[in-house]
Formats: C-alpha cells, sequence, structure tokens
C-alpha cells in the first residue's frame, strides 16, 4: 500500500498536480518561520543584552551586607555568585603640598565577577581595549582614563584610597554593568574585594552599595529570586532590591513588542492567504483524480485504502513543503534583519531550531485543516463513475469538515500571535472579509444574468456564461483576489503606524548628550561653547537628591 502511495505521488508530481499545493505549502511556513527566526534571534540578543547590563541573570541591590542566609540558599540551588561594593570616594596622589584629589567611585569586586559579559581593559589611555575575565590583583587597581587626567598620573603610579596605596594596573575602557547611577557619573577606580578592609574607607553612615550577583540555570535563577523576594516580604526586610530582566530597557522592550506583533501580522496574513491557495490546491486535485479513485474502487480497494493512499500522499507533499518553506523562511528572515538595521544595531545569537519545528508544525495544520477535508470526498466517489463521469460527484463537505479547517485556521492564528487578543481579532477580521467579500461576489454574478441578454459580443457572453456556469469556483476566486488585496492594504496602513509609533517614541530633538557637575562659575563658558557649537539653546538644570515622602498629604508606603 505504501508502495502504491509513493508511485502515486511520483506520477502525479510529474503530471504536474502536486506542485500547486507544494507553492502554496512553502509560501505559508517561509513567511511564518521567517519572522519566527528573526523575533528568536531578537529576543535572545535582547536577553543577552541585558544579561551583560546586569552583570548576572539575576542582581540583589542592597544599602547593607546580603544576608548570609541568602548566600546559602544560593549556593545550595547551585548557582554561581559574584559581590561587588560600590561607593564613592576620593582617590589621592602626590605628598604634601602636592597632593591631587578626585572624587571616584570605587567599586571592589570578587572573583568571577562580571557573571554575564565581560569587561575590556587596556594597558594605556589609547591603547586597543581587550576582553578580560579577570579583576584586578591584590595591591592594584583599575581606573578609567578621567582618573590618570584629573590626578595626573600614569600607568603604574601609586594612588591612595583611605588608609592603602594601590599601584594603577589597567584602563578600564567597557564595564557593562556600570549603570547610570548618580555615583556612576564619577570615574570609576576598581580594586579586588579583599582589599577594601584595608582601606578603612567604609565607616559608619558611609553610602555604599552591595550588589550580589546570582546566574545559573534560568529555572534555578527563577526560583531563587522568588524565594528571596518571599523572604523580603515575610521578614519586612527594607533597603533591598531585587533585579532582574523584567526591570530593565522597558522602551526597547516596547519597541520590540511592536515589532514583533507587527511581523507576526505578516506572517499571519500571508498564511490566510497560503490557507486559501492550500484548500483551492486541495480542491481541484480532488476534482481532477475522481476517475483515478473510481478505477481504484473498481480493482478491489476499499474506501479506507483509497483515502490511506491520497493521505500518504498529501502529507508526503506537506512534510516535504514544511521543510522546504523552514529552509526558505530561514533565508528571508536575513532580508528582515536587513529592513530592521536601523533596530538591530549589534550582532545577534544564532537562530535556535525552534522555529523551524513551529514552521514545520504550522505547515502540517495547515494541511489538514484545509488539505485533507476535501481529499476525504475521494472515498465517496462510487463505482459507477468509471462508466458515467457526470453522476455522483463527491457530496459537498460536512459542516464537521468546515469545523475542523476553521478551528485549525483559528488555533494557528492564536498560537503564532501569541497575543489572544490579536489572534481573535485577526481571525474575525478574515471571516468577516471572507464573507463580505463571498456575498458581493455572489451577487454579482447573479446581477450579470440581467445583463447577459444586453451583451451582443459572443466572446463576452461566453465569459459570462462560464463564470456562472462555475459560480462556486468563481466566487472562490474572487474572495481569494480580494483577501490578498486586502492583506496587502492592511500591511501598508500597518507599517506607516508602526514606523510613526517609533518615532514619536523617540522625538528627533530629544537629547542625547548630557553634562553634569558643573559649577556656578562654569555656567556662563559652558552656556556660551554650547551655543556656538549647536542651532539650539541648551537649558541648564540644578540636581538634586530627594526622597518622595507624601502625596496630597498622604505618607508614601510600599504599598
Amino acid at each position: 500500500m505504501l508502495k502504491q502511495a509513493l508511485r502515486m505521488t511520483r506520477r502525479d508530481w510529474r503530471a504536474g498536480e502536486l506542485r500547486f499545493l507544494l507553492v502554496a505549502m512553502i509560501v505559508a511556513v517561509a513567511s511564518l518561520s521567517s519572522v519566527g527566526f528573526f523575533v528568536d534571534r531578537m529576543r535572545a540578543g535582547l536577553t543577552r543584552d541585558a544579561h551583560r547590563l546586569l552583570g548576572a541573570d539575576l542582581v540583589i541591590n542592597a544599602d547593607q551586607p546580603v544576608h548570609h542566609a541568602w548566600r546559602e540558599e544560593a549556593q545550595k540551588r547551585g548557582l554561581m555568585l559574584a559581590d561587588t561594593v560600590t561607593f564613592p570616594s576620593m582617590a589621592l596622589a602626590g605628598e604634601g603640598d602636592g597632593t591631587r584629589s578626585q572624587l571616584a567611585s570605587v567599586k571592589a569586586v570578587s572573583p568571577g565577577y562580571p557573571l554575564r559579559g565581560a569587561l575590556r581593559i587596556a594597558n594605556e589611555p589609547e591603547a586597543p581595549d581587550a576582553e578580560t575575565r579577570d579583576i584586578p590583583a591584590p595591591d592594584t587597581v583599575w581606573v578609567d582614563a578621567g582618573v590618570l587626567q584629573a590626578l595626573d598620573v600614569g600607568m603604574g603610579d601609586p594612588i591612595r584610597l583611605g588608609d592603602k596605596t594601590f599601584r594603577i594596573a589597567k584602563v578600564i575602557a567597557i564595564e557593562p554593568d556600570r549603570g547610570a547611577g548618580f555615583i556612576n557619573f564619577a570615574p570609576r577606580v576598581m580594586l579586588p574585594l579583599e582589599d577594601l578592609a584595608a582601606t578603612n574607607l567604609i565607616q559608619f553612615g558611609s553610602r555604599v552599595s552591595y550588589r550580589l550577583q546570582v546566574a545559573g540555570d534560568p529555572e534555578r535563577v527563577s526560583a531563587f529570586r522568588r524565594w528571596v523576594q518571599d523572604r523580603i516580604e515575610s521578614d519586612y526586610v527594607k533597603g533591598v532590591r531585587v533585579e532582574s530582566l523584567e526591570s530593565g530597557r522597558p522602551e526597547m522592550r516596547a519597541t520590540l513588542d511592536r515589532a514583533e506583533q507587527f511581523l507576526s501580522l505578516v506572517g499571519l496574513l500571508s498564511a490566510m492567504l497560503a490557507a486559501v491557495a492550500v484548500a483551492m490546491a486541495a480542491r481541484r486535485f480532488m476534482l481532477r483524480h475522481l476517475d483515478a479513485c473510481a478505477m481504484l474502487r473498481c480493482l478491489g480497494l476499499t474506501q479506507n485504502q483509497v483515502t490511506a493512499m491520497y493521505l500518504v500522499e498529501f502529507l508526503a507533499v506537506g512534510l516535504v513543503g514544511s521543510l522546504l518553506g523552514a529552509a526558505v523562511g530561514f533565508a528571508a528572515h536575513f532580508v528582515l534583519l536587513e529592513w530592521l538595521a536601523r533596530l538591530v544595531t549589534h550582532t545577534l545569537p544564532p537562530a535556535s531550531f525552534i522555529p523551524a519545528v513551529q514552521g514545520v508544525a504550522t505547515g502540517l495544520v495547515l494541511l489538514v485543516g484545509f488539505a485533507i477535508p476535501p481529499i476525504l470526498q475521494l472515498r465517496n466517489v462510487p463505482h459507477n463513475r468509471v462508466i458515467r463521469r457526470e453522476q455522483d460527484a463527491p457530496q459537498p463537505m460536512t459542516l464537521a469538515t468546515y469545523a475542523l479547517g476553521l478551528s485549525a485556521f483559528t488555533g494557528l492564528l492564536l498560537w503564532q500571535s501569541g497575543d489572544p487578543k490579536l489572534g481573535l481579532l485577526t481571525a474575525a477580521g478574515f471571516f468577516g472579509g471572507f464573507a463580505a467579500f463571498a456575498l458581493v461576489a455572489f451577487l454579482g454574478l447573479k446581477s450579470l444574468r440581467f445583463l447577459r441578454p444586453a451583451i451582443n459580443h459572443p466572446s463576452w457572453r461566453f465569459a459570462v456564461t462560464a463564470l456562472q456556469r462555475r459560480t462556486g469556483a468563481t466566487v472562490v476566486q474572487a474572495v481569494s483576489l480580494s483577501l490578498g488585496l486586502m492583506a496587502l492594504l492592511l500591511l501598508t496602513v500597518i507599517r506607516g503606524d508602526l514606523v510613526t509609533a517609533w518615532r514619536e517614541s523617540t522625538p528627533p530633538d530629544a537629547p542625547n548628550r548630557f553634562i553634569i557637575n558643573i559649577q556656578r562659575e562654569q555656567k556662563a563658558d559652558i552656556e556660551k561653547r554650547i551655543a556656538a557649537s549647536s542651532k539650539g539653546r541648551a537649558m541648564l538644570y540644578p540636581m538634586i537628591r530627594g526622597r518622595l515622602v507624601e502625596v496630597n498629604g498622604r505618607a508614601v508606603t510600599v504599598e
């Protein structure tokens, strides 16, 4: 039976019967998998960059040393740990009257820092930098280039931090987890955590930020995060904040969410057209194989055997089309990357295999929902069609087969969109458009009956008669063309709205450079310099640190 089914597949392929179906499957899977590959790489890149900005998968930020019990719990769960201690202090160079000072952001780090990402350091301020997984050696510090200039020192020179003298070993080029806190605007001085106690800089009342970095298996990290948050709430721990991916770069996430929704809609609309094409290809295949099916019945094959052979044939074509569509989608996602080059400013991680699996599954869903039902009608072809081809055509599809197709298509929309609201709205729009276009096409064909007597040209009259004779096929073709044009117009409108939303999220005149710590005597000179080098006028504002204690007379609480 299997050999016969494969033999029929080869014969129908050579006859060109399956090419339309294969192309429809390739287009459907490629349109969805290309979006899937793109979104998968974008999501992986965002996760990677967010981890680098944190320096870990999870960070516990506190104004006091992190509880030892929390460290033990993390170690029990097999997680990696690293510590940082950050505070402002004066860095000194020189002796006696020649002593020079600079306010610095001091950061003491433990071995393994950072757990995600890497520091980039250089041997000289203008020398090429390189990535490193090390931390400063004992009795040495790594500094920003601004420290060298402010203290008038060079590489290898000593500087003092509190009661201890250190030697400058490296220049920090990139510190991925530095952040934009007020303290971090001062130039960085980084030292090993084991040397911090010898400086005696941390005293009662010192403003210190303790950060415990955590990294490991995502599920274990998530479980530990929930455990820590439960401890914070149950023990009423103050001055502790848990930082994770959910708390970083909300504006970037909003932009990517819009892009993902738009691209998902593109794929969904393509899937709509491909679904119609698959259904039409299957219907055409069924009509062209009525005689062959009747002959097989006359040769002694049962209804189930005939159905099984054609199902094997369609499943083989569907699987090949889905695999080819996934390959085409992988190639097409590079076009999306080029189209959205402004959004993708860094090298993205390689794509995973998940979009390919989803693409193949999508192709099989389309096949089951739209191609299999017409093929199942072949089981009802009678034997006597061999001698009387004009009678006993397969009965129209039952309500159950229509429900199967609609259910498969709606499930596909919900699955691919990832958003129930978007999926349901798209499905409702598709079904509404299908019904409206079908009604208009049907009424248009009926109205031609009144116009046919007035048509004198034989060719036009013959064309009108042919359209009316094949009302069902004509309506389906008109609806398919109408849905295609609707999809193209809809994408044009949505693309304009998406680009507008991106532009409005960041106005053209949004500031992207900031100058802080301007002294009173420097204000006039800076305003003059800015006015001479730019078209606009810079506004200077005082900066103060404050705490919100009440709103409209009501005290601010944690709730």
